[in-house]
């Protein structure tokens, strides 16, 4: 079930579709948009284009996000942070017509994300074996003004899961998700200053590039913290992102080496989220409990495009298996799960 890309090569062929379909651990393949023939109008293909950066910082104490979006219809930008102490969230975004200022590279390893709204600026900065995030936010949170900058580490021997995805005909999805990327910085929201190390601060990234379907729905959970004898162990779990019958995006991470999961249904009360969640693997090298304590609940309903995302905060509890058959113990492994379904 697990198809493995291991040869460079372009993303679409002359067509415009897929040359290959499966999984590789490193990105290989060159996204070249410009084959895209979606339209009689080359120009209206880049409405159905639909391409993000998205940036997560967890430690045990609170967690920090950044994303810069193009939709084709609209570009979206959103900071949030979130407080596990108290469950307390801020967040702010803004939305540009036609995507206006979020100009995106073409590729996850190379190239910088500058977006400037007023005195509003996010920028994502790629340096050998660095992350670097910057933003600053007036009034982010009631008065108080956001100031951070994040320097996390993804070393050139880290392994991370890159999906190239069928989603029917001509759609697709190009994915890299990175975990467990080492992070220092500095996060100033008022006055308020947090100070971010490596042995606490652990950042990933979701890098999608593709043309979906109109009427989608996923479930996507991950994690990335620590094991008590100080390994770094990262998750990454999907479902619901197209035809997966060449691979799963399902894995998990120690200290940098992936090790690659079948199938891993998403069993929950899409009536109650805040219930435990329950994911097993069909290989059965994972089994996980998910019991969450928190919910962000995002939302855009914008004429012909509509969002919805339950994302879901909480600890996992269970057992994974590694390639040489150590049992891992998972417990109280902070991470997230979420529900998403687009109108788009």
């Amino acid at each position: 079930m697990q198809h493995e890309i291991t040869e460079p090569g372009p993303l679409l062929d002359e067509r415009g579709r897929l040359r290959r379909r499966g999984f590789s651990k490193r990105f290989l393949l060159h996204y070249n948009p410009e084959r895209l023939r979606l339209t009689p109008l080359r120009a209206l293909d880049r409405l159905r284009l639909k391409e993000w950066d998205y940036y997560a910082t967890t430690t045990p104490d609170y967690f920090f996000s950044a994303t810069v979006a193009h939709v084709g219809y609209i570009g979206l930008v959103f900071v949030y942070f979130i407080d596990f102490a108290d469950n307390r969230q801020a967040e702010k975004m803004i939305v540009t017509p036609l995507g206006a200022g979020c100009s995106l590279p073409r590729s996850s390893e190379a190239g910088d994300i500058d977006f400037t709204w007023g005195r509003t600026k996010v920028m994502f900065l790629r340096a050998p074996e660095q992350r670097v995030l910057r933003i600053v936010w007036p009034r982010f949170d009631g008065r108080a003004d956001l100031n951070a900058e994040l320097i996390a580490r993804q070393p050139d021997d880290m392994e991370s899961i890159v999906m190239c995805t069928p989603m029917g005909e001509q759609n697709f999805y190009y994915n890299h998700k990175v975990n467990c990327m080492p992070t220092t910085g500095r996060i100033k929201l008022g006055d308020r200053v947090l100070q971010l190390s490596e042995d606490r601060a652990l950042t990933s990234l979701d890098w999608g590039r593709g043309v979906w379907p109109y009427q989608t729905f996923w479930n996507w959970g991950s994690a990335s913290g620590f094991l008590p004898d100080g390994r770094r162990i990262g998750l990454n779990l999907g479902e619901g992102f197209g035809d997966l019958t060449a691979a799963t995006e399902n894995c998990f991470y120690l200290d940098g080496k992936m090790h690659k999961l079948e199938n891993v249904p998403f069993v929950y009360n899409d009536g109650d989220f805040m219930k435990p969640w329950k994911l097993v693997s069909d290989d059965e090298r994972l089994t996980l409990t998910f019991t969450p304590f928190l919910e962000r609940v995002s939302k855009v309903n914008l004429a012909a495009i509509a969002m919805e995302g339950h994302q879901m905060f909480g600890r996992y509890r269970g057992v994974l298996i590694a390639d040489d058959g150590e049992r891992i113990a998972l417990d109280e492994l902070i991470g997230w799960a979420e529900e998403h379904r687009a109108r788009w």
